[in-house]
């Protein structure tokens, strides 16, 4: 299931803190308002985690083979 992250239109709770974050099903009903303080709530856009960007250094010393393209389908070990 995943993660959905909303927020409070107006105001504030001493419940949720205007934003909490709910695991619902894909096929659950739009949610409009808190569970805890029945306020309206709007969905918001989450981010989502990937990788950082890793250097040619620490992925050859991670053992990783590192190549170069040198031209259309040639590559070249670095």
């Amino acid at each position: 299931m995943p993660l959905y992250e909303y927020e409070l239109c107006e105001g504030d709770c001493k419940v949720c803190g205007g934003r909490f974050t709910l695991r619902r099903p894909l096929d659950a009903q739009e949610l409009t308002r808190c569970p805890a303080c029945k306020k309206p709530v709007r969905k918001l856009i989450s981010t989502f985690n990937s990788p950082k960007r890793v250097s040619l250094t620490d992925a050859k010393k991670a053992g990783f083979k590192v190549y170069k393209k040198i031209g259309k389908g040639e590559y070249e070990r670095q």
